[in-house]
């Protein structure tokens, strides 16, 4: 063993996945269901115990190693200070959650010293240092799924910004999602128009009751399976946010001018009827400095949050200013 070992903890709205990391392995993993309505104290406890488990299974299956010292590195929903630890601000999807102090709060519990970011920034950190911007040194990593997040790396550094809320590439305004509801609150944003959710509210919205799937539909993945079969208004579903989203990205592209472009998260495997019109707006709105600019799905599903999220106690700490990355994928 040439590294510490770290218990990643992938915390999200509907489940909470863990594993061991070491010398960049992910390995006993364990999920559980986020008991997101039941506030922040049972969540805390739900973390704590799965990284428990983690720990135990890692140690009995090397029942001649020494007993190491643990640290915990967590990507997490919400927005997350990774200088204090603590959840700046989050949505209703995990009640109670914002002003949490998650990293003292499980140290309290695990006596393991925690470390702890967003989990899209987690994301953005695991495809840098082993997956689809492995070998970059800028790369700008889009989750599209639930909600529409990102992580940008520029210079080998993972920018949080002033308020650790960089990348909230869903709060776009886009003029396709005028007049929308966004579930931030507000109108207009490319989340509202872009998402999981805003697919299955335009394919309602487009038949009523009266499409073959109508109202009955309610994942993405029956969505897709209707839109496989040829039925025209779940495709205009998926290529009209595949195409929303492509412009925006084209947009973010031009102003941050990334070596490549990654995306992830539950729409990438949506197939070609939202990858095509995504890539044809993406690369209609490039200016011709960035043109030729390589997007590419993302490569360790899963995963990336834990490789992340581990990768906090490579060297050093997370900080706006001082997160940077090695050639080796270590932070420095």
């Amino acid at each position: 063993m040439t590294s510490p070992p770290v218990v990643a903890v992938d915390v999200g709205g509907t489940k909470i996945r863990a594993g061991s990391v070491i010398d960049g392995v992910v390995d006993h993993l364990r999920e559980v269901p986020t008991p997101a309505a039941a506030g922040a104290r049972a969540i805390l406890g739900t973390i704590a115990e799965v990284a428990r488990r983690v720990i135990r299974d890692t140690e009995v299956s090397t029942p001649d190693a020494s007993t190491p010292t643990w640290r915990i590195g967590i990507g997490s929903a919400g927005v997350i200070d990774p200088d204090t630890g603590t959840v700046v601000s989050a949505t209703d999807s995990l009640a109670g959650w914002a002003g949490t102090a998650l990293t003292a709060e499980i140290t309290a519990r695990l006596g393991a010293e925690t470390r702890a970011v967003n989990d899209v920034h987690a994301h953005a950190l695991g495809e840098a240092l082993a997956g689809a911007a492995c070998g970059t040194q800028s790369s700008l990593l889009v989750a599209a799924g639930t909600g529409i997040g990102g992580g940008f790396i520029a210079e080998n550094r993972l920018l949080t910004g002033r308020h650790a809320a960089a990348g909230h590439i869903g709060h776009l305004p886009v003029a396709a999602a005028q007049g929308l509801p966004c579930p931030c609150g507000g109108m207009g944003h490319l989340e509202a128009i872009a998402s999981g959710p805003a697919v299955l509210s335009a394919y309602h919205r487009a038949v009523g009751d009266q499409g073959p799937g109508g109202p009955r539909v309610s994942t993405t993945r029956e969505l897709a399976e209707l839109a496989d079969s040829g039925e025209a208004p779940a495709q205009r579903a998926f290529e009209q946010a595949g195409r929303a989203l492509g412009s925006a990205l084209g947009g973010v592209a031009n102003v941050l001018s990334p070596e490549v472009v990654v995306i992830g998260g539950g729409l990438s495997g949506a197939g070609e009827l939202w990858w095509v019109p995504l890539r044809e707006a993406f690369e209609t709105e490039l200016i011709p400095a960035v043109r030729g600019l390589s997007l590419r799905p993302a490569q360790l599903g899963q995963d990336a949050a834990l490789i992340g999220a581990a990768s906090l106690w490579s060297s050093g700490r997370v900080s706006t200013d001082e997160t940077t990355m090695t050639s080796s994928g270590e932070l420095q």
